[in-house]
């Protein structure tokens, strides 16, 4: 599979949101939400722009405290934390305005059990400028909503959308290293609708040809591998009301 990042419509949307809250006048609030179901690429995406823009990203988990996620981002900063939650705070906010960056805070949804995890984030943005994008599930615009303050100041929400025919075509093209006839990408987008699944599909495909010296991936030959595939029931289930 070649390595080669694909820009679907959700990609240059986020793209697009990012150089925004880059790039707003002073006094605009600069944070940010995306959300979307699982398995539309949203971390894929978000590391892809991390690395490139040099953005700190922060990968939340089940039961971060306010003083974990203070802790992970100053080890993204360079520095070794204090031990005081108040002077861990305070070291973060010395670091970003000496050094603004973007920050990124994926699996958000793990944050908004702990309020204060949540208003410490809008306290960093309040007190350093620096934009902050949080990332979540499908649920997360709404369980964000409950925290006012920091609602208020998302300037850009956006919500990764099931792929169009237009990306699957665009994610076969530039991934596969075998060719895939239109059939055989109508049935893919036919039977699934996840990042995940279309890179795993695309791999084994490419498996299959070199296996047996086949050049193009037909639609018979790819109900094949679709059949031998363990594919979870949550992944192949798409409406293509959006088609």
């Amino acid at each position: 599979m070649k390595k080669v990042f694909v820009k679907t419509r959700n990609v240059k949307q986020m793209i697009s949101m990012f150089n925004r809250l880059r790039d707003r006048e002073d006094g605009v609030p600069g944070m940010g939400l995306i959300y979307g179901e699982p398995g539309l690429g949203k971390t894929y995406a978000i590391t892809w722009w991390a690395a490139q823009n040099d953005a700190i990203l922060i990968r939340s988990a089940n039961l971060m405290s306010a003083r974990w996620l203070l802790e992970e981002i100053i080890e993204e900063l360079g520095e070794i934390p204090y031990n005081k939650f108040s002077d861990i705070f305070n070291q973060v906010i010395a670091q970003l305005i000496k050094t603004p960056r973007l920050i990124i805070v994926d699996e958000t949804d793990y944050l908004t059990i702990d309020s204060r995890a949540v208003e410490t984030l809008r306290d960093i943005h309040d007190k350093t400028n620096v934009p902050i994008v949080l990332v979540g599930m499908g649920t997360a615009n709404k369980r964000l909503q409950r925290h006012k303050h920091l609602y208020d100041r998302l300037l850009e929400i956006i919500k990764f959308e099931p792929f169009c025919k237009q990306d699957i075509t665009s994610i076969i093209d530039q991934l596969s290293e075998v060719q895939f006839t239109d059939c055989a990408k109508k049935l893919l987008y036919s039977r699934t609708n996840r990042f995940r699944q279309l890179v795993k599909t695309i791999s084994k495909a490419e498996q299959v040809a070199k296996s047996n010296g086949i050049k193009e991936i037909d639609e018979i030959t790819l109900k094949e591998v679709l059949k031998n595939d363990e594919i979870d029931t949550e992944e192949i289930e798409f409406s293509n009301e959006n088609s």
